[in-house]
């Protein structure tokens, strides 16, 4: 049994089917990558997971606990983090309270959210240095930073992530893809929708690659790289470059 399963998924915005029964997995520890182009269902399903939208139909579970009707501040509570696109700051908050907010749910537990502040501070040591600066002044790679230390802050068992990359120069990508695979070497799987198919494949076991709201491929990330249909679609072409 995976971490996080998915069965024959379906999801509409009111008319418009989206999502026509997709089936994937997140083992734990693992991570993985949901590749497609704009329009193909990848915020969707994460939106699905997070429980930000209703699933029409199909089956959602995590460690075999079913999600579907559950509100997403329970499914956060079973230990799933979510990083949405556009990273969704408070941006009149500092970091620090930004970083509170996302250990909300274990405010009650005795030195907690301290414990967790100073592992994310450990962890990200630039949101150390800025822990008092409004986050709405941070630089796009701060920010994703601080995005993913937020729902890093309950100690999730899975996180999804939603376009990391999006706006960083290449050198910023580079470091928040080393910091995706340091946080799943301490345990944590997840699941990351990213355009930037090189890097999502490089730190990913496995892919999938989703089009018009169906799973057109699965596998292992290096056989998909090497694949003629990923390449020419997601890779420029090239598989080594």
């Amino acid at each position: 049994m995976g971490l996080l399963e998915i069965r024959d998924l379906h999801v509409s915005y009111g008319k418009v089917e989206v999502l026509h029964g997709i089936s994937l997995d997140v083992g734990a520890g693992e991570i993985v990558a949901l590749l497609g182009s704009n329009g193909a269902g990848k915020t969707t399903t994460l939106r699905a997971i997070s429980g930000l939208v209703r699933a029409r139909a199909g089956q959602i579970t995590m460690d075999g606990q079913p999600l579907n009707d559950l509100p997403a501040h329970r499914i956060v509570a079973l230990g799933l983090g979510h990083v949405p696109e556009g990273r969704r700051m408070f941006g009149a908050l500092t970091v620090e309270e930004n970083l509170r907010l996302g250990g909300y749910l274990i405010r009650r537990e005795a030195g907690s959210i301290e414990a967790r502040l100073e592992t994310m501070f450990e962890t990200f040591p630039r949101l150390r240095e800025r822990h008092n600066q409004l986050a709405g002044t941070l630089s796009g790679g701060e920010q994703q930073m601080l995005a993913i230390a937020r729902a890093l802050m309950v100690k999730p068992r899975l996180v999804v992530l939603d376009e990391p990359s999006m706006g960083l120069a290449p050198k910023l990508v580079r470091a928040i893809f080393a910091m995706i695979a340091k946080i799943q070497s301490e345990g944590t799987a997840i699941l990351v929708v990213e355009q930037n198919a090189r890097q999502a494949l490089r730190i990913a076991s496995r892919a999938y690659v989703l089009e018009s709201g169906k799973i057109a491929l699965s596998g292992q990330s290096q056989e998909l790289a090497q694949d003629s249909r990923v390449r020419a679609a997601y890779l420029g072409g090239s598989a080594g470059a």
